[in-house]
């Protein structure tokens, strides 16, 4: 196991603890091991491990030394396996509730008995969790809607989460011998921020061996449907996926019919029959009627051939338009007209600003970071831990940030790596709209990232208002995260984002579209119009540890959707020219 990996199972460890209701000093030691072990290089943890002087680190003991090296080594902890075994599974589903702690979970299951979600919302409706000492009328509405949310929330799924699952069996459905052509379609596919379920369009003349396969995937806990050209299985995530198999001439129209959106698909019909043809999932025939495409297919008649997507477009007059765009928002007339933008790629990136090391809440080192992004090949890491208010995340004061530019400076001067790494801060934005840092520590920096972390409940007017004044300060440079949402799990606040789309045009500063799969925030719908306002984008991964690095995929994703190009994004431009811009800031 990596450093990380074990910091999860120390961190899990410590919260399982605390439901049982052990002693807050055994506790917190096990949290304190985990931050501890995120605060080295992994380097550092190997070679602790192999010279057994794990022990000697300061907060580490010899009983936490020996679990560490046990995990490093096997992978796994028998002491983990049986806590996890003792505590009844519902109150760990608990703390997916908003607003629900270890120490409120274990009051509610000794003074009420309670063991499940099911069996909380019940306490709740009746009003028991409102009379227990510490929780009150608030709280238990606070539980309520959590629950309500988590409910309304299961029913989707994270793109990120759901494109792990899918990557795999996509890759497996094409090694197969049977199979000629395989790819996932739906939401997924159109790179939307949340997915209901995964469908794959596979190509194929001999089905049976293709849907053994499929339905016997590692992590299928159920099979929901099997038939001989269509297979439904269920994830233990809740995920379900859908798999169609369809002759090696239908592939085209079924992935193009099957990838949507609806609007899109309800779009191509309207002009395939203009054109006096049928369009369908089983192709593109004379229109005869309704079912007419079905109806040849099944009797063998395919009508106009398409070897690929990019073929049945240019069969209705139309350029090939990519996934991401079908969502019937004006694409098609752009793709007749020949004015589909060139999307962003994710090769058109160079680096990313928004990132945090272990000086405030990241899990890795300065050090570990800026390697992972000269891995990646990218020219530049900016690094915007958090600010001084943010004490929650160990924020920075302002002694703290000025060693950790200086430190950024002399690893930039040492020549170690390619990556010139650009010193920042993600400033919060005070409930007044003033920032957490005054000009002077400002002026030290190369770039200034301002975010909301508090008072999110302010009304639309007020948080519009605290943000726009933060966007006029002259040393901010990018607004980050504009509504604070986190996708399944909390709603963002309120803002006008005409206003502070304005306010950023008119103000020189850019917005980001935050990259981690949980924010994806500003939300592409919004992007269209602003960038062809002028505004500019930085897709950036709010990465806290070095594998966060790659969310800019997600972003990417949502960038694409917003119409997007390598222009539009700063991030996209070399060192040299980012240089300049900070520069001239």
């Amino acid at each position: 196991m990596t450093k990380n990996e074990i910091a999860d199972v120390l961190t899990e460890i410590g919260t399982l603890l605390e439901l049982k209701g052990e002693n807050p000093f055994k506790t917190r030691a096990y949290q304190a091991g985990a931050r501890v072990l995120e605060s080295m290089e992994q380097d550092e943890l190997d070679t602790l491990i192999r010279e057994e002087r794990l022990k000697s680190v300061k907060g580490i003991g010899d009983a936490l030394a020996q679990k560490i090296g046990e995990l490093h080594s096997t992978g796994r902890l028998e002491f983990f396996d049986k806590l996890k075994a003792s505590i009844e599974p519902g109150l760990v589903e608990m703390l997916d509730v908003p607003g629900l702690g270890p120490k409120k979970i274990k009051a509610i299951h000794d003074q009420l008995g309670v063991t499940t979600i099911e069996g909380l919302a019940s306490a709740c409706t009746d009003g028991r969790v409102a009379a227990l000492a510490g929780f009150g009328e608030k709280s238990q509405e606070k539980i309520l809607a959590g629950i309500r949310n988590r409910e309304a929330y299961g029913k989707r799924h994270m793109w990120w989460e759901a494109g792990a699952i899918a990557t795999p069996i996509v890759a497996g459905l094409r090694a197969l011998p049977q199979v000629s052509q395989a790819e996932a379609a739906g939401s997924l596919r159109r790179g939307l921020e949340t997915v209901g379920d995964l469908d794959f369009i596979v190509a194929a003349v001999d089905v049976a061996p293709v849907v053994e396969w499929f339905v016997t995937q590692p992590g299928v806990q159920e099979i929901t449907a099997r038939g001989e050209t269509k297979a439904s299985v269920r994830f233990v995530s809740g995920l379900q996926a859908d798999l169609r198999l369809v002759p090696p001439e239908q592939f085209a129209f079924a992935l193009h019919h099957f990838t949507g959106s609806k609007d899109h698909n309800v779009l191509m019909r309207q002009r395939a029959l203009a054109r006096g043809l049928s369009l369908s999932e089983w192709g593109l025939v004379p229109a005869e009627g309704e079912g007419t495409a079905k109806a040849k297919a099944e009797g063998g008649a395919h009508g106009v051939k398409a070897k690929d997507e990019t073929a049945l477009f240019a069969a209705l007059d139309l350029r090939f338009i990519p996934p991401e765009l079908r969502e019937g928002l004006g694409e098609i007339e752009a793709a007749e007209a020949g004015e589909l933008p060139r999307l962003i790629e994710l090769a058109d990136l160079r680096g990313a600003f928004h990132n945090h090391t272990t000086a405030s809440d990241g899990r890795n080192t300065l050090v570990e970071m800026t390697a992972a992004a000269e891995a990646l090949g990218w020219e530049y890491l900016g690094i915007a831990d958090h600010s001084k208010s943010s004490v929650q995340a160990k924020g920075l004061s302002e002694e703290r940030l000025a060693a950790q530019v200086a430190e950024i400076h002399a690893l930039n001067a040492s020549g170690r790596f390619k990556t010139h790494v650009f010193t920042g801060t993600e400033c919060d934005i005070l409930s007044d709209g003033r920032l957490d840092y005054d000009d002077a520590m400002l002026a030290t920096l190369d770039y200034v990232v301002v975010s909301v972390h508090a008072a999110f409940t302010q009304s639309s007017a007020d948080m519009t208002a605290r943000i726009i004044r933060a966007i006029e300060n002259p040393y901010t440079t990018m607004l980050g995260h504009v509504t604070g949402r986190l996708l399944l799990r909390r709603e963002g606040y309120q803002v006008d984002f005409t206003q502070i789309i304005d306010a950023a045009i008119a103000n020189d500063v850019i917005i980001e579209l935050n990259a981690s799969p949980w924010r994806l925030d500003m939300d592409w719908r919004h992007w269209r119009k602003a960038a062809e306002r002028g505004l500019l984008c930085a897709i950036n991964p709010d990465a806290h540890e070095t594998s966060g690095l790659e969310h800019v995929r997600a972003g990417i994703n949502s960038a694409r959707k917003g119409w997007l190009t390598r222009e539009h994004v700063l991030n996209a431009r070399p060192l040299a020219e980012v240089k300049r811009a900070f520069g001239a800031r």
